[in-house]
This record gives structure tokens, sequence and C-alpha cells, in this order.
């Protein structure tokens, strides 16, 4: 027969198990935390770029690729058809004003230049024998002016003579009237004469003038062949470096044809490219920015191309300090376009994370020293800085380093 627990011992075995499933359940949510703490996500805050998000003024931009290439650039074209014979200079080399660059072949183009200067000559001969000729028509033009003159003084002294004649009854009144008309006849001649001479010098006047100009022109079109000639003994037009020429000894080369380049490589620019629906944001006089790896350069925008080509816009930024170390011709850029200004707004540190205007999941340093993914608005930007629309407030810390590795944590925990 079973005897009896008494109640203190039933009471104090209850009492031990629940000190044992107490201690269980303590050690279960220990180990749970310890396996929470183990399985969560640890970056080093060494690793990580931050910003602090605080209020200031934003110079709204657009950015845009960009090349630099030399300040002065100049193509010499090859200014007739011909041939290469000879080449002086290789690409690199430094070049002063007026040194020799390679050599055409002038035999024919001189040639030519000489029977034309043969022709000069002939033409300045026949305007002097023309202009004697004139001379000498109008001079005995004038002389038969001056004769018929004295015919006509002679024939008004005898009209004069028969009058008294006739008035003393000495002569006849038919010899009057005959001399009257002999004088009216001279008069009208000698009018003619003198109507003749003007015209006449009228005339060769402006013969004269028509063949000085077409001397004239003739010159000209030979000053312009000798210029030809001249720019075929191919020499640099200034000081600067020969980036390209065409060495090849033989090879013909067309009018127009390209044949060297000179380029002064100790000052830049930078050609900026951007898509044509930027194109209202990137006017001339505009301030701009490039940023050649760590370094920027101010600038501004000096010329925007009117039309655009392949959906895209190009333009020219004038460098404050065109003659920077850090440039190279054909180095790309990173150029910022300033077209606007937006004060006290909300802000944070531009960097890669940004790709423009929208919905960003950012990574925000909590109180408990714990990174947390919180959804922000984002508007305008410029080198610097970007705006804040919503989802942060001044003072928060917010990563700003490249954190796609994590897009898919909610949290992650800091570590030194």
């Amino acid at each position: 027969m079973d005897r009896e627990i008494p109640k203190e011992v039933r009471q104090k075995e209850r009492k031990k198990k629940i000190i044992r499933y107490a201690v269980t359940g303590v050690v279960a949510v220990v180990v749970i935390c310890v396996l929470v703490s183990l399985m969560r996500t640890t970056v080093r805050e060494g690793d990580l770029e931050f910003s602090t998000v605080d209020r200031g003024t934003i110079e709204v931009s657009v950015s845009a690729s960009g090349k630099v290439v030399p300040a002065f650039e100049e193509i010499i074209n090859s200014p007739i058809n011909t041939r290469i014979v000879e080449v002086y200079k290789k690409g690199g080399d430094s070049v002063d004003v007026g040194t020799p660059i390679l050599k055409l072949d002038l035999q024919s183009t001189e040639t030519e230049y000489k029977k034309l200067l043969d022709e000069e000559q002939m033409r300045k001969y026949k305007l002097t024998q023309l202009r004697v000729n004139n001379e000498t028509t109008l001079k005995d033009l004038a002389m038969q002016v001056k004769v018929k003159e004295m015919t006509l003084n002679r024939m008004q002294v005898e009209l004069r003579n028969e009058r008294y004649l006739d008035s003393i009854g000495s002569g006849t009144t038919d010899k009057v009237r005959q001399a009257e008309l002999s004088v009216n006849v001279a008069q009208l001649e000698l009018e003619q004469l003198r109507q003749q001479l003007a015209n006449e010098r009228e005339v060769l006047d402006a013969e004269y003038k028509v063949q000085e100009l077409d001397f004239s022109i003739f010159r000209k079109g030979l000053a312009e062949r000798k210029r030809t000639l001249d720019d075929a003994r191919v020499r640099s037009p200034r000081k600067a470096i020969l980036t390209y020429i065409n060495n090849q000894i033989g090879a013909q080369v067309t009018e127009g044809s390209q044949i060297a380049v000179i380029s002064d490589l100790s000052h830049f620019k930078v050609e900026g490219e951007i898509a044509d629906s930027y194109g209202d944001r990137v006017a001339a006089g505009s301030r701009a920015v490039v940023k050649v790896g760590s370094t920027q350069l101010d600038g501004v925008v000096s010329s925007v191309t009117p039309l655009s080509k392949n959906g895209v816009i190009s333009f020219t930024v004038q460098l404050e300090d065109d003659s920077h170390s850090r440039l190279r011709s054909g180095l790309k850029t990173d150029v910022y376009v300033m077209n606007a200004v937006k004060e006290d707004v909300l802000r944070i540190a531009n960097s890669s994370y940004y790709v423009g205007r929208g919905e960003y999941e950012l990574f925000v340093r909590t109180s408990d020293n714990e990174l947390e993914k919180r959804t922000v608005q984002l508007g305008e930007s410029n080198f610097e800085y970007v705006e804040v629309l919503s989802g942060l407030q001044p003072g928060e810390e917010v990563v700003v380093s490249d954190m796609n590795q994590y897009r898919n944590k909610n949290t992650l925990k800091l570590k030194d």
C-alpha cells in the first residue's frame, strides 16, 4: 500500500521543476540572442563613407562627358594636286614659325606661275601702249580744234573786211553773204570738233579704265597663285607641336587634303557632350566644373552647337587654368554645367550611388550604432551635393559609398 507524499515534499519538488524550466528558458533565450547576433551582418565602419544631412545651397548642375583637347589646333591642307617629295619633321616635334615641315612637288606649279609673270609684263606693256595711243588721239583732236579756231578767226576778220568794203561802196553784198556763210560753217565745224574731242576723251578714258581694271583682276589672281605657291612650300604658321604629318614620300595628295596638324599642347580646353534632352540646360556663359580624377578645374561654357547629332549636343568649356599639370590631350573627364541655384535645402554628399533624381534605398546610422535601410527621395544635384526631398532629417548620417552587396539586408551592424 502506497504511502502519501507529504505536502512539503511535493512543494519542494514543484519548486525544483519551476527553477529547472526557468533556467532552461533563460539559457534558450541567451542562445537565441547569441545566434541572432552571430547571424547579423556586420560591416567595418572604416570601410564606409558617411555624409551628414545638413541644410545649405545647391548650385544645380547637369553632368556630361568631356575630352581634353588642345586650345589651339590648325590643320594644314595641300593647296594643290601634287605629291610629297621630302619630309623634314615627324609627329611630336616642336616647330617654330616658318619651320619647313615637308616639301611638295612644285615644278609644274612654278612653271605656270612664271608664265603668268610673263603675261603680267605683256599686259603691262599693252596698258602703257593703250595709254600712249589714247593720249596721241586726243592730242590730234585737240590740235584740229585749235586749227579750226584759227581758221574761224581768219574768216571772221575777212567778214569784217567785206562788210567795211561794202559800206564804202568798194565791195558787194554777195561777197558779204559768202563770208558770213563761211563763218557760220566754220563755227559749226568747230563745235563738231569740240564735241568729238569730248566724246573721244570719255570713250578712251572708259576703255583705259576697263583695261586697267582687267589688269588689276589679273594681278590679284597672280597674287593668289603666288600665295598658293608659297603655301605649297609647307612651313609651320606658328610655334606649336606637330601632332600629325603625312610622311609617305611619293604619295599623291589632292588639293584640300590634310597633310599635317599642329597643336598648342601648353594650353587646353574641354569638348563636352550631353544628351539633347538636357540641351536647354547648357548655354554659352554658364559656369562649369571639370573633374580630372580628384582635381577640379573651373571654367565657362564658351560655345554650344545649335544642332543635335545622334541625340547628343556638343559644347566647349574654356578653362580658367588651361595649362594645369593634370591636363593631357585626349584625357577623358567629367563635366558639370551649372544652370540653377537652390537655397536652404536638405542635402547630402554626391557619390557613385546617385544616378539621377528619384527614389533610393540608403543606409542610415541609428542611435544603436547600427545601419538601417530607409527609403529616401532625392532631387537635383551638382558635383558636390544631392538634394534630399524626403526620408532624412538634418544631422542624420547616411552611407554614401557603394552598398550594392547589402541590397537584400534591412539592417547592418557596425564594428570598429
